[in-house]
């Protein structure tokens, strides 16, 4: 059934009070005035096609769905600006939000139109009763991370590209500016699936617990549609919670009790067993030599860089693991503050994690869908470029691209649009 102008006026009024913005923030994104904009929302003035498409990429919306039987008044950006209203404030993170569920949509669009199905990918889903106590929200956390590191196949081997596993499962991942105490947050749309991004300003390895956390919301905290993460609330026990996922899914209990046992760490000082038969039983028993089996800074400068973690996340890992007595974790807590763990990386030239490369792969695969879209006529030129330039192609590289792969000739006009304000 056509949607009225009205109705399509008030599905715009809606989507714009679900981002918290007024008529005179969209009279300014449009360059009209604030009446104008009135007019639009009372159906008094019919909306350009590219005047709603503008409008669409500012509430962070596909198109369609203002044309859609099942209009929806929230999605996941308006329920993340109404997590937390800092956020939204903040210009240039609501513009990088808008332009990853952008994305984002066109990614699965892309699919949709290649015939990818991506219900084998899409991620798991583990419903929880709210925790009640911090105890409880650490079990919850470790065991749903032991669930879905078997799930995957991973083992107790280290994640060598967070990223890559949470593509795989269907989650879009990316790297925003964000306020130093947001570490990152998640959003679960139903159109594009979980989004979970990080704190670009921060070090690799903390951006790598980041997504790993944020994995935990898209899996237990789906039905929340929008979560912000910020230190300042690490008490909030559903934060206890993804916290408690993100270190066992980055250091498996057992993946570190092997390789603190490769390095001949770990074990206790003295071990005593027996060996039982019907007629007795014999004991044996040895003794550690003394202080051998004390964990040194660089023992957890290598675990760390193993399992692409920080070394303040690693020891507070082997303390929880008993692996630390209280008095080891604080003096070796201690030399970490005063930057002696650095020293020792540096001296040990263990190499920085470095995750860019899993942003160039989501670059890669978002251009390979576009071009085998355009190579099937399922979408323009025109849309090709406009797509290109999402992802920060140059208007000159994407001729010579399309020369060097075959696709047709380079002395064609080729329209790039102007990138989403």
């Amino acid at each position: 059934m056509p949607v009225s102008r009205e109705e399509l006026a008030r599905r715009l009024r809606v989507a714009r009070e679900a981002c918290g913005l007024t008529q005179e923030d969209v009279a300014e994104h449009l360059d009209v005035s604030r009446p104008t904009v009135a007019q639009m929302e009372l159906g008094n003035r019919a909306v350009t096609s590219l005047e709603l498409d503008r409008l669409a990429r500012l509430y962070g919306r596909d198109l369609r769905e203002f044309f859609m039987d099942d209009f929806q008044g929230h999605d996941a950006l308006a329920a993340l600006f109404r997590a937390d209203s800092d956020v939204a404030q903040q210009p240039h993170v609501v513009d990088a939000l808008r332009n990853c569920v952008t994305v984002g949509r066109e990614v699965t669009n892309l699919e949709q139109l290649l015939g990818i199905d991506r219900e084998g990918g899409a991620a798991a889903v583990y419903p929880l009763p709210a925790p009640r106590t911090r105890w409880q929200a650490v079990q919850q956390g470790e065991r749903v991370a032991a669930q879905e590191r078997q799930r995957l196949g991973l083992g107790f081997a280290p994640i060598g590209n967070i990223a890559e596993v949470l593509e795989t499962q269907g989650v879009r991942t990316a790297l925003i500016d964000l306020p130093d105490d947001v570490s990152g947050l998640t959003m679960a749309d139903p159109t594009i699936g979980v989004f979970v991004v990080a704190n670009r300003l921060h070090a690799a390895v903390r951006r790598r617990f980041s997504l790993a956390h944020e994995y935990a919301h898209g899996l237990i905290d789906r039905d929340r549609l929008g979560t912000v993460s910020r230190s300042t609330e690490r008490d909030d026990l559903l934060e206890v919670r993804a916290n408690a996922f993100a270190a066992t899914f980055l250091l498996p209990a057992e993946g570190v009790r092997q390789f603190m046992a490769m390095i001949g760490k770990g074990a206790p000082s003295r071990q005593r067993t027996e060996v039982f038969d019907e007629g007795g039983v014999v004991e044996a028993s040895t003794r550690a030599a003394p202080k051998s089996q004390d964990t040194q800074m660089y023992d957890v400068a290598e675990l760390a860089e193993h399992f692409g973690v920080s070394r303040l996340a690693t020891l507070y890992r082997l303390r929880n693991l008993r692996i630390l007595s209280d008095a080891e974790f604080a003096n070796l807590k201690e030399h970490e503050d005063v930057g002696f763990g650095r020293a020792v990386a540096n001296l040990l030239r263990l190499p920085e994690i470095d995750e860019d490369a899993a942003r160039d792969e989501y670059r890669h695969r978002f251009l390979s869908l576009a071009l085998e879209a355009f190579r099937r006529a399922e979408i323009s030129r025109a849309k090709l470029g406009e797509l290109a330039n999402m992802i920060g192609l140059d208007s000159n590289e994407l001729p010579d691209l399309l020369h060097g792969i075959g696709f047709g000739d380079t002395d064609e006009p080729f329209q790039v649009l102007a990138p989403p304000e």
